[in-house]
């Protein structure tokens, strides 16, 4: 009897252990990047240069980012959608619907003072050094407001 109780105790414990791994590989996780999120929502550009000059308020009144951890929706004369990537202080941003489909830009970010500033490379060749874009034509400067 004690060897049959044995068994079934195995048994259980068996169904057990690949009921929670059963349970562990259907369960969906959504994987974000932790420095992602704080940057999660929708924003309005203040103020934006394109190599080093400042550009009028009325070229950007109307426009919008929104980012959803590793997705976003730009809304200016057009929408464009896509993937961005963040490692450290550095986004990868792909094109994926609209203008620039089939793109890839390359950035740097900052959270300061509840904006959000953001230094694209449009050539996508290599990560800015600074926040500047003063003789660097290919350099676009944006500051983003909640």
């Amino acid at each position: 009897m004690e060897s049959f109780m044995n068994r079934v105790q195995i048994f259980l414990t068996c169904v057990a252990v690949l009921c929670a791994l059963a349970l562990m590989s259907c369960a969906t996780t959504k994987r974000t990047d932790a420095k992602s999120n704080f940057i999660n929502g929708t924003w309005t550009p203040v103020t934006q240069e394109l190599g080093g000059t400042q550009l009028p308020a009325t070229t950007f009144e109307n426009q919008k980012l929104i980012i959803n951890d590793s997705t976003y929706i730009f809304s200016a004369e057009s929408i464009d959608k896509g993937v961005v990537k963040y490692s450290d202080d550095k986004m990868d941003i792909y094109g994926k619907e609209g203008v620039n489909a089939g793109k890839h830009f390359t950035a740097i970010y900052k959270y300061e003072n509840e904006q959000l500033t953001i230094c694209y490379n449009l050539s996508g060749d290599s990560y800015p050094d600074a926040f500047e874009t003063n003789g660097k034509p290919k350099f676009f400067l944006s500051v983003f407001k909640k």
